[in-house]
C-alpha cells in the first residue's frame, strides 16, 4: 500500500487551512493511500471531526514532530512516504518523499522567498499549491515559482437550505491576531441598522474562540439591548442549521486594510462565504482577497469597499424580496463549482 504524510502546523487552531489539509487526507484515503497525520495529540481527530463535519475513520494520527528530531533522522523517516503534504508557514522545508507537495494558504511576503537557501529546498518539491488566484499572485512573486491554484473545497451536499428566517450571519474565528474577521464592524452595521429603523431582523455571529475569548467578550458588551447573537464554538450540525436559515452573510475581513502592502490580513479564499451560498445564502462579502473570486457582484452575491455600502446593498436586498431570491438562487449554482469531488479529482492530478 502507497503511504502518504500530512503535515499542518497550525491543526489545532481548526480553521481554513486544517479544513484544506484534512479534505487532502480524505481524498488521498478514499485513493487507497495509507495517510499519516503528524500531530502530538490523538484527541485532535475527534475535534476535528466534530468541528468540521468531515469522517477522518481511515485517517492516523501520528505523533511525530518533524521539528523535534534531527535533520537525517528527518529525511530519513520521511522518504519512506510515496507522497507529503506540507502546509507551510512561509518557511520551505527539507523534504524527501518520493512525491512533495507544498501548500500555501497564507499570502506571505517580504520573507527573502527567493534566498539561495530556499531555491535548494524547493528543487525537492514537485508542486507548490496554493487556495486562490489572490494567494498565488503573492506567493509566486516571493518565492520567485509557478504555483497552481486548488481551491478549497466545500461540501456542499451537507448545506441546504431551510425554511427561511430574517438572520444575517457572520462566521468565522474570533481572533485579535494577524487574520482578524472584524466581527465588530459588523456588529456596529447592524446597530446603525436597528437604530436607523430596521425590524424584525437578527444578526448572528458564530465561530471558534480559541484565539479570541476577550474579543468576545467585548461584541457581548456592544451587543446588549440589540437582536444580536454571538454564538461560540458551534458544531457542524448547528453551523448547518445556521445558514439553513439564514437569508444574508456577512464579512468584513481585511477591512481598512491596504491588500497589497498587508495581503495576509485579508480573506485569501472563503470556505464560509461558499458553505453559505451552498445554503441559499446571498453573500454580501467585503471585495478583497480572494471574495471576488467566490462572488460576482449583482451576479450571485453582492461586494462592498466601505460601511455605507454594506448597509445600503443589505437593505436594498432586504427591501427586494425578487432580487434576494435571483441571487440567492445563482449562489447555489456557483457553490457547487467548489464540491468535494472537484477537489479530490485536482489532488488525484498532483499523484501523476
Amino acid at each position: 500500500m502507497k503511504k502518504a504524510a500530512l503535515y499542518d502546523p497550525y491543526l489545532d487552531t481548526l480553521g481554513g487551512g486544517e479544513r484544506y489539509t484534512m479534505a487532502v487526507a480524505y481524498c488521498l484515503s478514499r485513493l487507497g493511500f495509507q495517510t499519516d497525520v503528524f500531530w502530538p495529540d490523538e484527541n485532535i481527530k475527534k475535534e476535528l471531526e466534530k468541528r468540521l463535519g468531515m469522517d477522518l475513520e481511515k485517517i492516523n494520527f501520528l505523533d511525530f514532530d518533524l521539528g523535534k528530531v534531527s535533520f537525517f533522522e528527518r529525511l530519513a523517516f520521511l522518504r519512506d512516504y510515496d507522497f507529503i503534504f506540507y502546509l507551510s508557514d512561509g518557511s520551505i522545508p527539507f523534504l524527501s518523499g518520493k512525491k512533495n507537495v507544498l501548500h500555501f494558504q497564507v499570502p506571505f511576503h517580504d520573507l527573502k522567498g527567493a534566498s539561495f537557501l530556499n531555491k535548494v529546498k524547493l528543487g525537492k518539491i514537485d508542486k507548490i499549491i496554493c487556495n486562490s488566484k489572490f494567494t498565488k499572485e503573492v506567493i509566486d512573486k516571493e518565492y520567485q515559482v509557478n504555483s497552481r491554484v486548488i481551491y478549497p473545497p466545500v461540501d456542499v451536499n451537507a448545506f441546504k437550505p431551510l425554511k427561511k428566517e430574517n438572520i444575517i450571519l457572520s462566521v468565522g474565528r474570533f481572533t485579535d491576531l494577524l487574520h482578524n474577521k472584524r466581527q465588530d464592524i459588523l456588529v456596529n452595521a447592524f446597530k446603525k441598522m436597528i437604530k436607523d429603523g430596521l425590524e424584525d431582523w437578527r444578526f448572528v455571529v458564530a465561530g471558534g474562540d480559541r484565539e479570541g475569548k476577550r474579543l468576545v467578550n467585548r461584541l457581548r458588551k456592544e451587543a446588549r439591548n440589540y437582536p444580536i447573537e454571538i454564538m461560540t464554538n458551534p458544531d457542524f450540525n448547528q453551523l448547518k442549521r445556521l445558514y439553513g436559515k439564514a437569508k444574508i452573510f456577512w464579512t468584513a475581513a481585511g477591512f481598512e486594510i491596504d491588500e497589497e502592502k498587508e495581503p495576509e490580513k485579508v480573506e485569501h479564499f472563503g470556505i464560509t462565504t461558499v458553505e453559505a451560498m451552498s445554503a441559499g445564502l446571498v453573500p454580501i462579502v467585503i471585495s478583497k482577497g480572494g471574495q471576488p473570486e467566490i462572488v460576482k457582484d449583482g451576479k450571485n452575491g453582492l461586494l462592498w469597499k466601505g460601511i455605507n455600502e454594506l448597509t445600503k446593498k443589505t437593505l436594498s436586498l432586504i427591501e427586494d424580496h425578487r432580487q434576494w431570491l435571483r441571487l440567492s438562487r445563482e449562489a447555489e449554482k456557483k457553490a457547487e463549482f467548489f464540491s468535494q469531488k472537484r477537489f479530490c479529482h485536482e489532488i488525484k492530478e498532483l499523484l501523476t
